[in-house]
């Protein structure tokens, strides 16, 4: 007997309220987009813009507040003081994202700000790293490179395996294949590559039907938009770790959404001759206990790591915490409701089952 704290016969009419769902979700996206545009692009870290990042630990207790206010006279780019471990541990994070000049000079103006701002406090440089422009340019392209194709493999996934269509989910593949090596023949730039090829991804399912692979895809652009859209407004930093955060947030979005298609397909199977928008509410009406226990735990475990685990996995944790929320909402809001949308008016789905013929002698 599995635990539920949510009646399985509950009859919340989602489905009737994806209009204002939709409408929730554009609005996020588009604050979210205007934020990005207004600062010029999301505001990228060291490991994708380039710059030093010196760890430092002194042997006496320092205030981050002052030894931040000591390097600001010294006019690095981009600084970023973070505290590190447990404040007693006087371990201290500074980036800057200064790329020219060598690292060793970076260390020097570091070292002449502290020695005459603090006081003769000891200290010692434990880490120094250089990241270039290019190689933060390269690691730009591999991110996107790697959320795209995770979205690709879960869109071949889903169309083979929920709507047995493994011959237009092997077309849709072929199809992405011709559209990149034309943009390749064009010489498009890595980002526009990446782009572009998932919008041809967005059209073939689109011209393909392969309506569940579609809810799923937009399903997980809308969170990874909505959480980037979120980390611009709260002017946060984007580097690895957050496109470690997001990759994350694809995988914990798609298993919600599985759970309810893999619900929609149980249902359809009976042929009970229900309407698809009906089948579709009681899919996530059923599924809904396990969706909050699921979400729920991962959210509070998440944020015991938000709140104790120190500066540098922090924003890691924040990107988490907003896509657990949003890619449970896209679950039960986006990924379902949006295969209405897509089918036509005159599809079986939306039409009821036709009463058997009577047997005649």
């Amino acid at each position: 007997m599995s635990f539920s704290f949510i009646k399985h016969e509950t009859k919340i009419d989602f489905i009737g309220l994806r209009y204002y769902a939709f409408a929730l979700s554009a609005l996020m996206i588009i604050v979210g987009g205007i934020s990005l545009v207004m600062k010029g692009g999301p505001r990228f870290g060291i490991d994708f813009a380039g710059g030093v990042i010196i760890q430092a630990k002194f042997n006496a207790p320092t205030d981050i507040g002052k030894v931040k206010k000591v390097l600001e006279g010294a006019n690095l780019p981009g600084l970023v003081v973070q505290q590190m471990g447990k404040v007693k541990d006087n371990d201290f994070l500074i980036r800057t994202s200064i790329t020219e000049g060598s690292s060793e000079n970076v260390q020097k103006t570091v070292a002449q700000a502290l020695d005459e701002g603090l006081g003769g406090v000891k200290y010692e440089f434990k880490r120094i790293e250089m990241v270039g422009p290019k190689v933060g340019e390269d690691l730009r392209g591999k991110a996107m490179e790697a959320m795209y194709f995770a979205i690709l493999l879960i869109a071949i996934y889903i169309s083979g395996r929920f709507e047995h269509r493994w011959m237009a989910a092997g077309l849709m593949a072929a199809g992405l294949f011709a559209g990149i090596t034309a943009l390749q023949y064009f010489q498009a730039p890595q980002v526009w590559l990446v782009l572009g090829a998932l919008m041809i991804t967005l059209a073939l399912c689109f011209v393909l039907r392969l309506n569940y692979a579609l809810g799923a895809i937009v399903a997980l652009i809308h969170d990874v938009l909505t959480t980037i859209g979120i980390f611009s407004i709260l002017d946060k930093e984007f580097d690895l770790t957050i496109i470690a955060a997001l990759l994350t947030l694809i995988g914990f979005s798609l298993n919600d959404t599985i759970i309810v298609y893999d619900r929609i397909r149980e249902i359809r199977g009976l042929k009970t001759g229900e309407l698809l928008p009906v089948i579709i509410n009681k899919s996530v009406n059923q599924t809904l206990s396990r969706t909050i226990m699921t979400s729920g735990l991962a959210f509070l475990s998440v944020l015991s790591l938000f709140l104790f685990g120190g500066a540098v996995i922090h924003d890691f944790a924040l990107a988490m915490l907003i896509g657990i929320v949003v890619g449970t909402y896209s679950s039960i809001y986006v990924a379902a409701p949006i295969i209405i949308s897509l089918s036509p008016p005159d599809s079986e789905d939306l039409a009821p089952a036709k009463a058997p013929k009577a047997r005649t002698a």
